[in-house]
């Protein structure tokens, strides 16, 4: 989420893992036996909350993936089937941010030091927030400062385009004012949006039945093709985006996912054109001036 400060980028995230689908017994043994070897576990109970993790951005890379002298998972794993969250993004240490991008790719984190080689699963769903620039008011003649556009990029150049390409949605978020805060509460709150996940994921799990995967995140190779696959119309906007965008192979998967999901949450059979016009345009987009 790109966006001014106050403009609800946090809160927003905070609020994610109330509309995601209840914990399965065998995910609930996962995060326990996470939280088991990091010390976690209060008198012993197990959880059946998702994780929520919001690590501070000045976080080492031991923080982040796991560590220390005797090994402890770190932030990525203690997220793993909820939300991490990475609040002021281009603040973190670039190095850090990059010991993600293996995590991200496979679901899981090897630490590996002199007395111990330790795998910790981190299958988590990355939330991160940023301003536009570092005077985070890009785009408003009022506020902005005098470097605009160029602050923008020096800024968002911060995060590295190969961490950039796992995210698998980029969305700007508009500032919100006291006005705003002044109207009627929206019409679907999060109960109804929790209902429709639910229902998204139970296609998905009815899908991938007798199959190792859980939900659309683990589609690839021959499954990402018989489940993701677009209709005619769907397929030929993908291939002239593909173009366009100069999407990579991983940016195309991520792509056929994401239009996927959108067709569960629509109920549809099959991706169709619009899923995949959705899931485009919520690509990495250029910085504003």
């Amino acid at each position: 989420m790109v966006g001014p400060p106050g403009a609800g980028k946090s809160l927003m995230a905070s609020c994610l893992p109330g509309i995601l689908p209840d914990l399965t017994t065998e995910e609930v043994l996962e995060i326990s036996m996470v939280q088991s070897v990091a010390g976690m576990l209060q008198d012993g109970r197990i959880s059946r909350a998702r994780p929520f993790r919001s690590p501070h951005h000045s976080a080492s890379i031991a923080a982040l993936t796991g560590g220390g002298l005797k090994i402890r998972p770190g932030e990525v794993s203690l997220a793993h089937l909820g939300v991490l969250f990475l609040d002021e993004l281009p603040e973190f240490q670039r190095n850090a941010l990059d010991s993600l991008r293996q995590p991200l790719e496979t679901g899981e984190v090897s630490v590996a030091r002199a007395n111990a080689h330790v795998t910790f699963p981190a299958r988590v769903q990355l939330v991160a927030a940023m301003n536009p620039c570092r005077c985070g008011h890009l785009g408003d003649p009022a506020l902005a400062c005098s470097r605009a556009p160029k602050c923008a990029a020096d800024y968002q150049s911060r995060v590295s385009g190969p961490l950039l390409d796992r995210i698998d949605l980029h969305v700007e978020v508009e500032p919100v004012s006291a006005r705003d805060l002044a109207l009627p509460p929206p019409g679907e709150g999060s109960a109804e949006v929790a209902a429709r996940v639910r229902a998204a994921r139970a296609i998905q799990t009815a899908r991938l039945e007798g199959t190792p995967m859980r939900n659309n995140a683990a589609l690839d190779g021959e499954a990402l093709d018989r489940f993701a696959a677009p209709d005619e119309a769907g397929r030929k906007l993908l291939m002239d985006a593909a173009d366009k965008m100069r999407l990579s192979a991983r940016g195309f998967t991520r792509l056929l996912r994401v239009a996927r999901t959108i067709a569960d949450l629509a109920g549809a059979e099959t991706t169709g054109r619009a899923h995949v016009a959705e899931a485009l345009s919520y690509r990495r987009q250029a910085p504003r001036a």
